[in-house]
């Protein structure tokens, strides 16, 4: 089976047909990213098992190293256990939305850290849960970096001229039926924040370690009304939960720089 490299996609069925969590699944089943019900809490649904990855060295959380590992194209696969999200069936294409979203890192003095949103409670989708910054792709953008940073400033004021791109991560089908593709960028010394107040509750930061410490990330199994199994991720940080197709986003990019650093293959051919 042909790797991964950026956004070269292939069929990654073999993955799921050697899942051991194959049985907590609906195959084709993308991340879970929207509740079932105005009552469901995906912090308290039942963890399943996950297998122990190696930790990063602590040079892989560094900008330069990101910055080269976007460079120089290196062989990985996505999360294993999602990647039909990543290959969705032309059908599935046919219906989705397009979208783009920005994952934003920031140099502190403590190290590297993830800009993310908190939604409002008020939206109709996906109200309350943490996010990245970004939305829809208009007719009028030419790519998804220009969606990305036009919906980066709209919703939380941040300039594009204040946002360095360093390259983008595979494209996602949500259950929700947008195809997001994901925009890494550093955040440049001089952006200001100022949150569109009817989208965003809040604007965090997290540290780039944490979230990149594979032993924080939760699997969680939820049984639908219909009996069937679905599954997501999830990384619990202070009072905020990221799960659904954000954390997706957070392992692939964990995915992306082991395999960086050597420590990950392109997995089973």
């Amino acid at each position: 089976m042909p790797a991964v490299c950026h956004r070269q996609y292939t069929d990654h069925s073999v993955f799921l047909s050697q899942s051991p969590f194959l049985e907590a699944m609906t195959p084709p089943i993308p991340p879970l990213d929207a509740p079932q019900s105005a009552s469901f809490d995906p912090a308290i649904q039942p963890l399943l098992s996950c297998p122990a990855l190696p930790s990063l060295p602590a040079e892989c959380l560094r900008l330069d190293f990101i910055r080269q590992a976007f460079a120089q194209p290196v062989a990985w696969q996505v999360e294993p256990l999602f990647a039909q999200a990543f290959a969705p069936d032309p059908a599935a294409l046919a219906r989705a939305r397009q979208a783009a979203v920005l994952m934003p890192l920031v140099q502190r003095p403590g190290g590297l850290a993830v800009l993310f949103t908190r939604r409002s409670d008020r939206l109709h989708e996906h109200a309350g849960q943490v996010s990245f910054p970004g939305g829809r792709i208009e007719t009028s953008d030419p790519d998804a970096v220009a969606a990305a940073l036009r919906e980066t400033g709209e919703e939380i004021g941040i300039a594009p001229q204040f946002v360095q791109v360093m390259g983008l991560q595979p494209t996602l089908l949500t259950t929700t039926r947008f195809l997001m593709t994901p925009v890494v960028g550093e955040l440049l010394p001089g952006f200001q924040i100022k949150a569109d107040q009817a989208e965003v509750a809040e604007v965090f930061e997290v540290p780039l370690a944490i979230l990149m410490d594979p032993a924080r990330h939760q699997l969680h199994q939820l049984q639908t009304a219909w009996g069937h199994g679905r599954c997501y991720f999830s990384m619990p940080w202070q009072s905020h939960f990221i799960w659904g197709a954000t954390a997706i986003l957070v392992r692939n990019f964990y995915r992306f720089l082991a395999a960086a650093a050597g420590l990950a293959g392109p997995g089973p051919r």
